[in-house]
């Protein structure tokens, strides 16, 4: 499949679009393009796209909550509740986070969220883990870019990928206390890119969004590449399945800003019908009252 080429389904021009994430509740494909703090929805049912919120600082990803409303994580280690446009705070800030801001976010089977953080100038990058009381902990340190996340179909198994180390790392997950442990390099990109977002499907293979590889790539369940999908894009940055059968693949990209240098489908969000579809992703069950 290298050599296949899939047009843009909404033919954005985000400077970073990220975490496409379905919602079941609603039949749609929400979307975020990071450094503008802008949420966007897409309907494929309609072929309706829009802006739904427009933050002041940067959105770095989100989950939906088990009532359906969406959590967003932001600057400066915020956390926010986002439910058809009204806005509440649910965690202000984390202080050794006020230079820095969430980057990739996952639901846990259990309602946690692993939420990952960038680098910044005085300090490398973090992987947190916010539990269904409210209470927060860091899981990683010394994490270059935390990115794509991901779990097993067992349960057993948790991905986590580090950008700067060119790396998805696997780990041992424990679903009843949710930690992690036992590190182990899945995969290692040396060559085209670097992984970016990432979700597994339902025979359990890995597929990967490689920033500045201009492809996605499938893996299997031993790390072993099955698949390369080029995009005309040159910084395609995350996926994630969705429709009623979770078969549709959705794509985001970055540098819409610059297509002349970043590819023609720089920043649009894509779109590729697959025979191996995925599951629905785990909602959050962060406390918000």
């Amino acid at each position: 499949m290298e050599n296949i080429e899939i047009s843009p389904i909404v033919d954005t021009r985000c400077r970073i679009g990220e975490n496409p994430l379905w919602h079941p509740d609603e039949g749609c494909l929400y979307w975020v393009d990071i450094p503008s703090g802008t949420l966007l929805r897409f309907y494929p049912a309609t072929q309706h796209h829009e802006i739904v919120y427009e933050s002041e600082e940067a959105i770095g990803g989100f989950t939906v909550q088990e009532s359906g409303e969406l959590l967003l994580f932001g600057a400066r280690g915020a956390v926010y509740l986002w439910d058809g446009g009204e806005i509440k705070n649910v965690v202000d800030e984390l202080a050794r986070e006020r230079d820095s801001r969430f980057n990739d976010v996952i639901a846990d089977p259990q309602g946690r969220v692993f939420c990952g953080t960038m680098s910044s100038d005085s300090h490398a990058g973090r992987l947190y883990r916010l539990d269904t009381d409210g209470t927060i902990h860091v899981v990683l340190e010394d994490v270059g870019t935390s990115n794509g996340m991901g779990f097993t179909p067992d349960g057993r198994g948790f991905y986590h990928t580090d950008t700067r180390r060119h790396s998805i790392f696997l780990y041992d997950y424990d679903r009843t206390t949710g930690e992690i442990s036992n590190r182990r390099v899945f995969v290692t990109v040396k060559e085209e890119g670097r992984p970016d977002g990432m979700t597994v499907d339902r025979e359990g293979y890995v597929w990967s969004a490689l920033w500045e590889g201009g492809c996605i790539v499938r893996y299997s369940p031993n790390g072993q590449e099955q698949e390369k999908i080029r995009l005309p894009a040159n910084k395609v940055t995350s996926l994630s399945f969705g429709g009623t059968d979770y078969d549709h693949l959705y794509i985001t990209t970055a540098g819409g800003e610059n297509r002349t240098a970043e590819g023609k489908g720089a920043g649009a969000l894509f779109h590729l019908k697959t025979t191996t579809g995925g599951t629905p992703e785990f909602r959050s069950g962060i406390p918000t009252r």
